[in-house]
Order: C-alpha cells, then sequence, then structure tokens
C-alpha cells in the first residue's frame, strides 16, 4: 500500500472534456475499505482513450492499483499523475498481470521419453544398490545365527517349508503337467514334417529338465510366496510391528527375513525336480496317446537322452533362484512406508524384480554351463 499525501476520503472520480479527450480525475483514497461503487461506475463507462488523472489520489492499496490498470488495459487509456510510490505500485500489478494455465503445456515427446528412460534407470540403480545392501545385512545375520545357534528359528523355517514347498505342489504340479503337454504336441507338430516325431522324446525330456522345471517353478514361486512375504513384511512394517521387534531386542533380520530365506532356498530344488519329472509325465502321456510312443518306450528313451549335466543345472539354479526371489519379497516388504497403498505397489514389484532377476540370472547360467562344456 501506498500513501500519497494526508488526503483521506471516499474513492470517487469525475469525468470532463480537455482539448478533444475525456479525463476521469480519481480523488480520495483508492482503497478496499473505501472503494464502494466506484468499481461497478467505472464498468458502467462507454467508449476508449480515457485519460486517468491520478493526481488527486490520497492513498492506493493493491485492489485500488489492480482496478485502475484493469480500467487502463481496456479502455486503452493512459494514466498521469501517479505520484511515485502508485507509479511503482502500478508496475507490479501490470507485471504480475499474466495468464495463468490451468495444465501446464505439456513437454516434447523426447524430453518426456527420455527423463522417463533417465528416471527407470536411476531407480533399477538404486534399487540394485538396495538389493546389494540387503544381501549385506543378511550375511551378517547368518553370521550371527552361526556363532549363536541358539538364535536360529527352526520352527519359522519350518512353517515357511509348508507354505511355501507344500501349499504350492498343487498348482506347480499342473502347471508343469500342462505345459510337458503344450511342449510335446508343438513339438511333435514340428517334427513331424521332416518324419522325426520320435525325438519329441528328446525334445520334453531335455527341456523340462534342463530349463522349463526349474524356470516355471521360479516363476510361480515369484507370484505365490514372493508377493506373500512383500505382503507380509510391509503390513507388519506399516503396523510397526517391525520397529516393536527391534525395540525388545529381536533382530527382523533373523526373526523374519531369515526363515523365508532359508525356506526358499531348500525348497526351490525339490519343487523344480518335482515340476521338471510332472512335465515329463505330461508329455509322456501326450506321446502316448498322440503319437503311439508306449511308457515303457518313453522312459527308456528319456533315460538316454538326459544326461546328469542336466540334472546338475536344474540343481545349481534351482537355489540361487530361491535366493534370489525371497530376497525380493522380503526387501521388498521391509521398504513400505507411509500408507497401505505402499503395500501393493510394493508386493506387485517383488514380483516383476523377482521374475525379471530370474530370467537374467537364467540367461548367465545358460552361457556359463555352455562355456564349461555343459550341453
Amino acid at each position: 500500500m501506498q500513501h500519497v499525501g494526508p488526503m483521506s476520503s471516499v474513492a470517487r472520480f469525475t469525468e470532463t472534456a480537455e482539448d478533444g479527450r475525456r479525463v476521469l480525475r480519481f480523488q480520495g483514497d483508492l482503497v478496499l475499505p473505501k472503494l464502494g461503487p466506484l468499481p461497478t461506475r467505472l464498468e458502467r463507462l462507454k467508449g476508449r482513450n480515457y485519460v486517468l488523472d491520478l493526481s488527486g489520489v490520497g492513498r492506493m492499496d493493491t485492489i485500488g492499483a489492480w482496478i485502475v490498470h484493469r480500467t487502463a488495459r481496456q479502455r486503452e487509456s493512459e494514466i498521469v499523475g501517479a505520484s511515485e510510490g502508485v507509479e511503482h505500485l502500478l508496475r507490479q500489478v501490470e507485471a504480475a498481470d499474466q495468464p495463468v494455465k490451468v495444465r501446464p503445456d505439456p513437454p516434447p515427446a523426447f524430453t518426456r521419453v527420455l527423463g522417463q528412460v533417465g528416471g527407470a534407470t536411476m531407480l533399477a540403480g538404486q534399487t540394485m544398490l538396495g538389493l546389494l545392501g540387503f544381501f549385506g545385512a543378511m550375511l551378517i545375520s547368518i553370521g550371527q545365527v552361526i556363532r549363536h545357534p541358539r538364535r536360529f528359528r527352526l520352527n519359522a523355517v519350518v512353517q515357511r517349508f509348508e507354505v511355501v514347498g507344500v501349499h504350492a505342489f498343487g498348482i506347480i504340479g499342473l502347471m508343469s503337467f500342462l505345459v510337458g503337454i503344450v511342449i510335446a504336441q508343438q513339438g511333435a507338430v514340428q517334427l513331424r514334417q521332416f518324419g522325426a516325431e520320435v525325438f519329441t522324446v528328446n525334445l520334453i525330456g531335455r527341456s523340462s529338465v534342463k530349463e522349463l522345471g526349474v524356470l516355471m517353478t521360479a516363476i510361480m514361486v515369484a507370484g505365490r510366496s514372493g508377493s506373500s512375504f512383500a505382503a507380509q513384511l510391509g503390513s507388519m512394517k506399516l503396523a510397526e510391528e517391525v520397529d516393536a521387534m527391534r525395540t525388545i531386542g529381536v533382530s527382523p533380520m533373523e526373526a523374519l527375513v531369515l526363515p523365508r530365506v532359508f525356506a526358499t532356498v531348500l525348497m526351490m530344488p525339490l519343487l523344480s525336480f518335482y515340476a521338471a519329472l510332472v512335465a515329463i509325465v505330461g508329455g509322456g502321456i501326450f506321446c502316448w496317446i498322440g503319437l503311439d510312443i508306449p511308457p515303457i518306450t518313453f522312459v527308456q528313451r528319456t533315460r538316454e537322452i538326459i544326461p546328469m549335466t542336466d540334472l546338475w543345472q536344474l540343481l545349481w539354479k534351482a537355489p540361487v533362484f530361491g535366493l534370489i526371489i525371497a530376497m525380493a519379497g522380503c526387501f521388498q516388504g521391509m521398504q513400505v512406508e507411509a500408507n497401505a497403498e505402499e503395500v501393493g505397489l510394493r508386493t506387485t514389484t517383488a514380483v516383476v524384480q523377482g521374475i525379471f532377476l530370474v530370467i537374467v540370472l537364467d540367461a548367465f547360467f545358460a552361457v556359463f554351463f555352455t562355456s564349461i562344456g555343459w550341453i
């Protein structure tokens, strides 16, 4: 608010004609409490090219300055007679008179895509660093358990055996059985073109033991157990149960994470071997019905074409995949903060992250085993 002169009265204006132009002479105080009907009278004016004389204005606040500025803009008028302070206030109001966009202009498509790629890359790097730190904390906890064996929670591990393994036998068996039938059917269709349907047995046996058994089991365990771990730990974190455990001197890593990791690592080889066997059974039934290959012939041929290196690959990959899945689920669950919505987001992230890392490691193992002659 600017103060000019000692005069203090209600705002008003008079309209006169000088040198062929109409002049609006403002008088009084152009402040909100004393504006009265002045804004309405100014709105009723007709015509343009006025001269707004502010020499008789006593005080002026931002509202008064806005009314004068709006009148000058709408009527294409000239402002004269303003004191230094009033003129400064009018310049500020004029500078602030800019159109406001309800929605900002979208950035260019290239910039938006580049920003999304950069953000995803940074998030992936931060997640990998977080997983490495979580793995280090888990190794420290394993060392503490080895030094103090009584702190190992055997009951919790056995309970997770049931959740991760026993309860998964049904769905993993059904999935593997159907996948074995599909592989046999699709392989037979392609091999029939070359008169080599008998080699469908080779396709079923080696693909089931070497890749499909462990990979499909890992994907199923990530969807069942990985999501379960993230949701359970996230809910406990949200309810401050994890903080309560730390307060009473119980390590959440030893009490919550290690039993889940141990159970998943130990159950994955059994589940993968079981899945491979069921897939072979499913393929064998199709070969018996669709290709007239007797079961005894199928079994003998399977024993001949599956080398022990394929079984060793399954037994090497399965625990590693179990470790990755359990770590991803527990890590995402322990990252939950703020609200219940994040539990769902972290659960989804745990599943996607676990499956992604499993496929990446499977590609690495394929290259590694080929390089050492396990083909």
